[in-house]
């Protein structure tokens, strides 16, 4: 039973998941996992590849059964209230799972019936319209491409007008068209009362869209706060250019890379001039030179590494 109107929406309980696996043995994918989101919120769970986010929305679909722990949506437990909970959510999964012998209109309707909903074409076709797909209604699901798949996955998902959206890698692999389309649309939705719970490795767009952040690591929850506070409490600024030269071994130690793109955190004004001062003498040609704040991403590198530099401490008995 759901126990209070005033509930989360939805409710980690210290849920841990384990897996037996033949060369590491029992495997923990999270680790007492504790979180309650908000109605209304818009969270972003961030993490690495392997932290445990998939692992955590499968327990919530219930696809998987957590080792231990429970998952509540709106009051009602996942498991022992599967059917109350699940057509409470809306899952974005990030395969793209279709079925070949429908259109994309028949695939919307046979999705309001598994909800019990008859008559909804006025909300598919809203649904349509919204996603850019009023002229892919008639057409097979086969004929599609991947981007035009994955925005019948989210019709699919919001079209039983669930108040809970659980997107997963939505827009992976996917053109800025559909980001863009995808996010107006998101938001209005978010903006209307629904909860909407989001996984990307785009760390701008958790940045713009969500008003909390939990970021996971090894299957825990490593930091959980507003978004603003993150980004508040990076105190850095970035020395940000491009360049196809090696960097001095003073710089390349903590220097992130992206092909020819190089960034340098500096904690003040003077190591902003050390930092140039040095690929100066380094003889080191740079490009496109800018000075900014602290972004999510590098917000999220940084508590990435002093995560692992904390749990390598433990492992080696440092106290």
């Amino acid at each position: 039973m759901p126990t209070s109107i005033h509930a989360p929406a939805v409710s980690f309980q210290a849920v841990s998941k384990e897996y037996a696996t033949p060369h590491r043995g029992r495997f923990k994918a999270l680790d007492a996992v504790s979180l309650d989101i908000r109605p209304g919120e818009f969270l972003g769970l961030l993490g690495p590849n392997g932290a445990g986010k998939t692992s955590l929305i499968a327990i919530l679909a219930g696809l998987s059964r957590a080792t231990s722990g429970r998952v509540l949506v709106q009051g009602f437990d996942v498991q022992q209230d599967f059917a109350q909970a699940r057509k409470r959510l809306g899952i974005v999964p990030q395969e793209l799972v279709f079925d070949p012998f429908f259109s994309v209109r028949e695939t919307l309707r046979f999705q309001s019936g598994y909800f019990g909903i008859r008559h909804n074409d006025d909300w598919i076709d809203e649904l349509l319209h919204h996603l850019g797909l009023s002229d892919k209604a008639e057409a097979n699901m086969r004929e599609l491409s991947g981007g035009m798949k994955r925005r019948v996955l989210v019709a699919q998902a919001l079209v039983h007008r669930p108040p809970i959206i659980v997107l997963d890698e939505p827009t992976a692999g996917v053109d800025v068209e559909l980001r863009q389309t995808l996010w107006h649309f998101i938001d209005r939705l978010n903006r209307e009362g629904s909860t909407v719970l989001l996984t990307t490795h785009y760390l701008e767009e958790a940045e713009a869209l969500c008003h909390r952040i939990a970021m996971l690591r090894q299957g825990r929850i490593v930091a959980l706060d507003q978004t603003s506070n993150l980004l508040s409490a990076a105190s850095h600024t970035v020395v940000q250019f491009k360049t196809d030269q090696a960097l001095p071994s003073a710089l390349a130690g903590f220097a992130r890379v992206t092909g020819r793109i190089v960034q340098l955190p500096a904690q003040s004004v003077a190591e902003v001039e050390a930092h140039l001062a040095a690929l100066r003498e380094a003889g080191i040609r740079i490009d496109d030179l800018e000075i900014r704040r602290a972004d999510l991403e590098d917000v999220f590198v940084k508590i990435m590494g002093e995560a692992g530099a904390n749990d390598a401490a433990v492992a080696g008995g440092v106290r």
